[in-house]
C-alpha cells in the first residue's frame, strides 16, 4: 500500500510540475489578457497615413495592417470615432547582410514611422520612430522577379510589425 501511495504522490508532483510547465510561456514573456472593457477607448479613426519614403504603396499597406490589427485587439475602426490616428512612414532601407561572390545574398528591411493619436478634450499622444522590434530579413540571389516578391513578402511582414506595434502603444499607455 505504500508503494502505491508514493507512486500517485510522484504523478501528481509530476502532473503540477508539467501544468506549471505549459503555463510559464504564457505569464513569464509580458503576454497580458486584456478585455476590451480596459482598452483606453473603443474607436478609433484611421486618418492619413503619409509614405514619405521610395517603397511604393506602404501606407495602404499600412492601412489595411493597422485596420486588421486594431479589430483583432477589440478596437472599432470606423470614419465617426472620436479618436483620430495619423502617421508618417519616414524611413523604409533595405540593407545588405551578406554577400557571395560579389553578389548581396541575404538582405534586412528597417521601417520607421512617426504618429499621432487625437481625441477629445485636447487627448494627443505622439509615437515616435515605431518600427519592427524584430528583424526582418529574406535571402535571395537569383532571378530579380523572384527576389522582389520575396521583398514584397518580408515588407509586408515589417509593416504588419509595425501596426503591431502602434496598437501595443494605444493599448499600454
Amino acid at each position: 500500500m505504500k508503494g502505491h501511495d508514493m507512486k500517485s504522490g510522484v504523478q501528481g508532483i509530476i502532473s503540477l510540475v508539467a501544468f506549471c510547465w505549459l503555463l510559464f510561456p504564457v505569464f513569464s514573456c509580458g503576454y497580458t489578457l486584456h478585455k476590451t472593457a480596459s482598452l483606453p477607448f473603443h474607436a478609433v479613426r484611421i486618418d492619413r497615413i503619409e509614405n514619405r519614403t521610395n517603397e511604393p504603396k506602404l501606407q495602404d499597406k499600412l492601412y489595411r495592417a493597422l485596420t486588421d490589427e486594431l479589430l483583432k485587439q477589440g478596437f472599432a475602426v470606423h470614419e465617426g470615432a472620436d479618436y483620430h490616428l495619423r502617421g508618417k512612414i519616414v524611413l523604409f532601407e533595405l540593407r545588405i547582410l551578406s554577400e557571395k561572390s560579389d553578389v548581396a545574398t541575404e538582405y534586412d528591411i528597417v521601417m520607421k514611422g512617426n504618429f499621432l493619436v487625437t481625441g477629445p478634450s485636447g487627448y494627443s499622444r505622439e509615437l515616435k520612430d515605431v518600427g519592427s522590434p524584430f528583424i526582418v530579413s529574406f535571402s535571395g540571389s537569383g532571378q530579380l522577379t523572384a527576389l522582389l516578391a520575396l521583398k514584397d513578402l518580408a515588407s509586408d511582414s515589417a509593416v504588419r510589425d509595425m501596426a503591431q506595434q502602434i496598437v501595443a502603444a494605444l493599448m499600454y499607455q
